[in-house]
């Protein structure tokens, strides 16, 4: 089956909705021959688990230790940040793929992308817990994508997964809220990969910001990505009010949950 065909078919099946439980996401993702995605992400549960405590341990499916919202939030953060790093470093290292004139946009970003999971190992072992492992990574998933032989799929590929770090930040906020210097470094991530973004939207001749819940330009198979960034209502407040929809929307960017963030990097997880 197409990809995007197959994609759109799970965006609609509630695969990247927090309604699905955990065990349709896996059934779901068996139909790309990855029955074992999800289990194989090396992150814990424990964020997506509204009150678990700080010195509670517990552990999940795959033996890995969950001992906080905390950590758990940044073992997801290390998978996507993992994930960004090995791309763009395989992108730089393909001879030919990116033109000379964006090297150094893609090279400075690979630099950024090193630096955060250097932090966020860092800051789990000095919290006493042991950094997931690297994932193995398949860009390709499963060879439908081509993003080190067309660069117009790479430019694609590097949006979704700007754009999906910069909602999955947002969205664990609440979780480190309990250690302010991890909070502080947290948000400093978090702007850092919203200029990434916006950069590499502007490099696809795309706005730098989203307007309703639109990816600019995207294929349908990146929905999921923008599901919900076309809300307009905040703290009770229509932000559409004064100048419509579009800008209202685009005006404040909406986070995106744990398990999304995870089912949507576990695409590219073997």
């Amino acid at each position: 089956m197409n990809i995007l065909r197959l994609l759109d078919k799970l965006s609609h099946d509630k695969f990247f909705t927090t309604e699905a439980s955990r065990l349709e996401t896996i059934t779901d993702i068996s139909l790309f021959g990855k029955k074992a995605a999800i289990a194989a992400v090396p992150l814990g549960l424990g964020s997506l688990m509204a009150t678990t405590k700080a010195e509670t341990t517990k552990t999940n499916v795959t033996g890995f230790a969950l001992k906080s919202t905390l950590t758990d939030a940044l073992q997801l953060a290390l998978v996507l940040e993992y994930l960004e790093n090995e791309y763009y470093s395989i992108g730089l290292s393909t001879a030919g793929l990116i033109p000379n004139a964006d090297r150094a946009v893609f090279m400075q970003i690979s630099k950024h992308e090193s630096a955060h999971v250097g932090f966020l190992k860092s800051t789990l072992t000095s919290l006493g817990t042991t950094p997931g492992a690297k994932p193995t990574f398949d860009f390709t998933a499963g060879g439908n994508f081509s993003p080190f032989t067309d660069y117009s799929q790479f430019l694609v590929l590097a949006q979704a997964f700007e754009d999906t770090g910069v909602r999955a930040y947002k969205g664990q906020a609440g979780n480190v809220m309990s250690n302010k210097v991890v909070l502080q470094a947290a948000l400093q991530i978090h702007s850092v990969e919203a200029r990434h973004a916006s950069q590499v939207r502007r490099m696809r001749a795309n706005k730098g910001w989203i307007e309703l819940a639109n990816g600019g330009n995207m294929p349908s198979a990146t929905n999921p990505v923008y599901a919900g960034e076309d809300n307009i209502n905040q703290a009770g407040y229509n932000t559409s009010t004064l100048f419509g929809a579009a800008a209202g929307s685009a005006a404040y960017d909406e986070i995106l949950s744990g398990s999304d963030a995870q089912a949507i990097a576990s695409l590219f997880i073997v």
